[in-house]
């Protein structure tokens, strides 16, 4: 092949996309055009002559089918699609990303450029099975954008394998990157009649054999307190301090349903972000469960909360906002069983021994199979998202790849039954 997928990763990794909350922009960032356009060059470049890009940034191309005249699967076979998305979260800078490529020894990893930015062993249980293989980190100054930036490369990979091989029968292969996914927008303009795939893989995971047809069902909660402010060497009697009233909500929310308390199908309360001052607040959370009607109940969690706190500081209006974000992709997946038998069985063909873990977030097809096209997610071999101790598995790329070029083919066989 003429680049890896490592290669291609590096070059990906180091091209700031990162997007951004409550813009006016469609994509958030205009910095995520320069990878877009750059993967549309770049699937050109491989012969894929329809590859390109719309006003909203989503990339989309085809690998046609290859199967021979007179084959018995040949025009049989639906189309599927294979996407990923190229911004990084905005919880840490994606700027001036510094990969750092390394066989992985054992024990904690400090980071070069930050030495107080450590990938410790304890908190990383998959680190123990890449003992002897190269494993890569970000420098420890900003995250390292695995997410999603491991699935495009994957994606390319893979895409210049089955052109390279054409003893590898498939069917049409449809290929989409998005922008925005990391701030819920990834699928809002996305056209799918346009894109046309009677299924659709979204690489977006994270350990290697893990597969995904469940995510959390999401809505987010904004409650905005408002207050008064005057100079505080005669605020008595007048000032109202929204940061107070705030704190009082905070620390009402319930320990036991926190992201740093929970696990596995477990739901939670997440305050994630607050901008403020003595005249406004604004606090914003995460409401996150695997049973959608769970969500109700987190909502009445927090207006309750507000109705205790409002009696405390009478003169201070807080308001509850709630909004619907993405749901469980889980009942729509099994009504075609297909989509999902056959990526079991193409990462069981790599020598892999799969499994299906709950995802404790989002990918852009939770809301793309609760639009009518199913959707699940492959494991990409990163780890940590959103954070400088991010890091990718080399092999877990590769055994995607593998994935990949096994599920086109099984695709093929599926349509002989």
């Amino acid at each position: 092949m003429k680049e890896s997928a490592l290669d291609r990763f590096i070059r990906y990794a180091r091209i700031d996309t990162q997007s951004q909350d409550d813009s006016n922009t469609y994509p958030s960032t205009k910095k995520q055009f320069d990878l877009l356009n750059l993967l549309v060059q770049e699937l050109q470049a491989l012969g894929i002559q329809d590859a390109s890009i719309d006003e909203y940034g989503y990339v989309m191309a085809t690998v046609g089918e290859n199967l021979p005249k007179g084959h018995p699967a040949a025009r049989k076979v639906p189309t599927i699609g294979l996407i990923a998305h190229v911004d990084t979260s905005p919880s840490a800078s994606g700027a001036g990303v510094n990969p750092q490529v390394l066989t992985y020894t054992g024990g904690d990893i400090v980071l070069p450029a930050n030495p107080q930015v450590v990938i410790r062993a304890e908190e990383n249980r998959d680190l123990a099975e890449n003992i002897g293989k190269q494993i890569v980190t970000a420098d420890g100054t900003t995250l390292l954008g695995a997410d999603d930036k491991a699935g495009v490369a994957i994606i390319m990979t893979a895409v210049e394998r089955l052109i390279a091989s054409p003893t590898v029968l498939h069917g049409p292969i449809r290929i989409a990157f998005t922008p925005d996914e990391e701030v819920g927008n990834g699928t809002k303009y996305f056209d799918i009649k346009k894109f046309g795939t009677a299924a659709a893989y979204t690489l977006d995971g994270d350990s290697v054999g893990e597969l995904n047809k469940e995510t959390f069902s999401a809505n987010s909660a904004i409650i905005t307190v408002h207050g008064r402010n005057i100079h505080p060497g005669s605020a008595k009697g007048i000032m109202v301090n929204s940061l107070r009233t705030m704190a009082d909500i905070i620390v009402r929310l319930p320990r036991y349903m926190a992201p740093e308390t929970t696990e596995g199908y477990e739901p939670y309360i997440h305050p994630h972000q607050m901008e403020g001052e003595e005249a406004k607040t604004v606090l914003r959370i995460l409401l996150r469960d695997f049973n959608t009607a769970g969500l109700n109940i987190q909502e009445e969690i927090l207006r309750r909360i507000v109705a205790d706190v409002q009696p405390l500081h009478p003169k201070a209006r807080i308001e509850l906002q709630i909004k619907e974000s993405y749901r469980n992709m889980r009942d729509s997946l099994e009504k075609d069983p297909r989509v999902l038998d056959c990526l079991w069985e193409a990462t069981r063909r790599t020598g892999l021994e799969p499994s299906w873990v709950p995802i404790r977030g989002g990918t852009d097809g939770s809301r793309l199979t609760e639009s009518g096209l199913p959707t699940p997610n492959i494991f990409t071999g990163g780890h940590n998202y959103h954070g400088p101790t991010e890091w990718l598995a080399v092999e877990g790329m590769e055994k995607s790849i593998e994935t990949v070029m096994q599920l086109a083919q099984v695709w093929v066989e599926k349509a002989l039954t």
